[in-house]
This record gives C-alpha cells, sequence and structure tokens, in this order.
C-alpha cells in the first residue's frame, strides 16, 4: 500500500551547533510541537527561545497560519532552538517567494557554522591553558 503525500506538507531540515531539527509544515492554527510536546512543555520556562523560535513567523506575519511538527535531536536546548528556528524559516522559504527578502534580511536563513572547538593536548579545553607556577 502506497501511502498518499500531502501536497500541503513542507518538511525541512535546520541546523545549528550539533543539532538536527526536521520541521513538518501544514496549513493550520499556529501549533508548535517538538518531539510530540507543545513548544511550552518542551522549552521550560525560558521565554528567550521561544521569541527566538516564533521569530520567522512574527517577522512573516504567519503565526496563526502554520501547525509545525518537530523531531529536534543532539546539542543542548538551546542549539536545538536554533536548528528549529532554521527549519522553520527554511520552510516559510518554500511558502511564498515574498517572505525571501524579509528572512534573508534578519539573517534567519543562514546556517550557524560555529561549533565547539576541540580540545588540544596539553591544555585544559581548546584554548585554556593550565595554571602557570614560576616557582
Amino acid at each position: 500500500m502506497v501511502k498518499e503525500e500531502n501536497k500541503n506538507e513542507i518538511m525541512t531540515t535546520g541546523r545549528r551547533k550539533c543539532a538536527i531539527a526536521i520541521a513538518k509544515v501544514v496549513p493550520g492554527k499556529g501549533r508548535i510541537y517538538v518531539n510530540g510536546k507543545t513548544l511550552k512543555n518542551y522549552l521550560g520556562n525560558r521565554p528567550t527561545l521561544e521569541m527566538m523560535i516564533y521569530h520567522p513567523l512574527v517577522l512573516t506575519d504567519n503565526q496563526d497560519k502554520f501547525d509545525i511538527r518537530v523531531k529536534a535531536v543532539g546539542g543542548g536546548i538551546s542549539a536545538q532552538a536554533g536548528a528549529i528556528r532554521h527549519a522553520i524559516s527554511r520552510a516559510l522559504l518554500e511558502t511564498g517567494e515574498d517572505n525571501k527578502a524579509a528572512l534573508k534580511q534578519e539573517g534567519l536563513l543562514t546556517r550557524d557554522a560555529r561549533i565547539k572547538e576541540r580540545k588540544k593536548y596539553g591544555r585544559k579545553r581548546a584554548r585554556k591553558r593550565f595554571q602557570f607556577s614560576k616557582r
């Protein structure tokens, strides 16, 4: 049996640090679910991360037009929020070409390439050194 693909469904991927988010965007009432939980339950009491995720939707005036289901893996909660924002921005780009200018100007379509630097030998972390003792 072959599954029929939904023509209104848009699937995109967003990345930040080690986190990856896959977003399914469908027309709806503006609900966002992350890993089966509502956005508020998933993030806890972190309004800045919530604002960060809603930023592309508010910018393009689409906060009440789409339901979004996200699967986020890897990294921490902050990196996952950045990956979710990237995935939503990419999805909004596919919904309408008129969103591109606003999203690009805010830098929401660019993948944030900053990742953790590897630890070096003879050091405590990537750049931090052990305490120097003269005597």
